[in-house]
């Protein structure tokens, strides 16, 4: 899956020099009244459908926009190779979602789009915006939402209705996590490269390298698992929430207790492809640990005048978007759930004394003024899931191991052809 040096490097020692992405090759074709015109050069076909340079290069770029941090030339060429790998399966996607006649309105694209940009602080065409600058164009990414949006649906459709989780394996799951709760318990993120074969697999290896030399100078971890894992907490940035070494793979399990404290992995070689974790802290059973779930509600002209107006406006947190819909000054995103003891000692001592359902005092972000909204509280002393929330999680394992299977065969039973 990581392989195809080759295509890399014909598209990239022509379209990049001095750091600048120039124009992608092209091949002369003779038109039907025997003129000449230009097109662009085709870097693979899949079951009849080509995928062009263009493409590869469009979706490469939007990657390596992800990591955020300067990439290498070898960097670069990596990813090509995996942004081919990328555009290989989501053709395969569309054409099932084709063959089940699935149609995926634009509607539905651009929100999933901004469901994304609103874990960064952006609405999404501030998205658009930030990829135009950096001369991408937006359709790579509309492309990839609409193939993950169709290919849910038919996992869903075909196999949801399937998948049984009984009350045993419920109960199973929550013995398991009682005894793990007097162990030591540690907050990871994870992120996949699945590669099922040894080939892939030398690849991925290389791959995972690159990746972590980015993360290393200061890319983001969670922007990286997004775009890059193949697992299922890549929607939630990579974060696996607190575990035990029994829930890690045997390996991984082995380089999260060496990395001690906190840390990035090196590349971790399993079964069917290659991990990098990271561990961003570690508790002991006796340590209580309080988790928050935050909305952050942002003034873009730093008026704390509209934050108040807006706050008086707030009985809940489920108001929080509606009102910053209703001005343009108002922007609201939501932060998912946090560890106290993750956070800056002046950021958690605010929230500390913030009710569950209220807004923490003003503070200075970035780009305004802003409060945080603590939506819900829980500590470790209590913090073992419910029964339908245990059933969610193994239902949706099963689901995504289905996908993963479903995905290979397409895969095995296309006519591939890269353009080497």
């Amino acid at each position: 899956m990581f392989a195809l040096r080759h295509l890399a490097s014909i598209v990239f020692s022509l379209t990049l020099a001095a750091g600048a992405w120039g124009q992608t090759p092209s091949a002369t074709v003779a038109s039907e009244d025997d003129g000449s015109q230009r097109i662009e050069g085709i870097a693979a076909i899949v079951n009849d459908q080509p995928i062009s340079y263009s493409d590869v290069r469009e979706r490469a770029r939007l990657l390596l926009l992800s990591l955020g941090s300067q990439p290498t030339q070898q960097d670069i060429l990596r990813i090509t190779s995996q942004a081919l790998e990328q555009l290989i399966d989501e053709k395969l996607q569309l054409e099932k979602a084709a063959e089940f006649e699935v149609e995926i309105e634009e509607e539905e694209v651009l929100a999933s789009i901004g469901d994304m940009a609103a874990q960064s602080g952006l609405t999404g065409d501030q998205l658009f915006q930030q990829l135009t600058a950096s001369g991408i164009n937006p359709r790579s990414l509309e492309d990839q939402m609409r193939a993950e949006i169709a290919w849910r649906r038919i996992m869903n459709g075909l196999y949801g209705s399937r998948i049984r989780i009984s009350d045993n394996q419920v109960d199973e799951r929550l013995d398991q996590l009682r005894a793990a709760s007097g162990e030591p318990q540690y907050r990871v993120s994870e992120i996949f490269l699945f590669a099922p074969d040894p080939e892939s697999k030398t690849q991925a290896v290389e791959a995972a390298n690159s990746i972590r030399s980015q993360l290393l100078e200061g890319a983001s971890f969670q922007v990286a698992a997004q775009r890059f894992s193949s697992a299922p907490t890549s929607a939630t940035g990579g974060d696996m929430g607190w575990v035990g070494l029994d829930d890690l793979d045997a390996d991984v399990a082995s380089a999260v207790t060496a990395l001690g404290e906190r840390g990035l992995s090196q590349p971790i070689t399993v079964a069917n492809g290659v991990y990098l974790v990271a561990l961003n802290a570690k508790r002991d059973p006796e340590q209580e640990t309080v988790q928050v779930s935050l909305t952050r509600l942002l003034a873009r002209d730093g008026s704390a005048e509209a934050l108040s107006n807006a706050i008086d406006q707030i009985s809940s947190c489920e108001d929080v978007d509606a009102v910053a819909e209703e001005s343009d000054n108002l922007q609201s995103a939501s932060l998912g759930r946090i560890s106290l003891d993750e956070l800056a000692d002046d950021a958690a001592e605010r929230i500390r004394n913030t009710q569950t359902g209220e807004a923490t005092t003003p503070f200075e972000a970035s780009s305004g003024l802003a409060v945080m909204f603590v939506c819900d509280r829980t500590s470790n002393v209590d913090s073992l899931p419910s029964e339908d929330q245990i059933e969610n999680q193994l239902f949706g394992r099963q689901l995504t191991m289905i996908s993963d299977r479903e995905l290979r065969n397409l895969r095995r039973e296309a006519t591939i052809i890269r353009r080497d």
